[in-house]
């Protein structure tokens, strides 16, 4: 009888034992998961703050090119204006000479 009892303690103590052991491994399993589910976050978050910029930087580069786009057609159309009033003035300069 004695044996059994011993038996049966030793079992009790294996039995609390496991579920000690159980209970650390879901508090550890929780903690990981918090830990990776922070880690997570904090690169979402990241990539985010580093999407943001490259999103100003696009918007800053593409007005400039815009203010680079429109100063170059200003000036072609200036140089086309200044070649077109250069025509016109040597036609005159021609008829000019022509008639006398």
């Amino acid at each position: 009888m004695t044996d059994q009892i011993e038996q049966s303690l030793k079992e009790t103590k294996r039995a609390e034992k496991r579920a000690a052991e159980e209970i650390k491994q879901l508090a550890r399993e929780q903690a990981r998961r918090k830990a990776n589910l922070a880690r997570e976050q904090a690169i979402e978050e990241d990539q985010k703050e580093r999407e943001a910029k490259r999103a100003e930087k696009r918007a800053a580069e593409e007005i400039r090119q815009s203010a680079r786009d429109q100063a170059r057609r200003k000036a072609n159309l200036a140089r086309e204006q200044a070649i077109e009033e250069d025509q016109k003035a040597r036609k005159l300069k021609a008829k000019k000479q022509t008639r006398e």
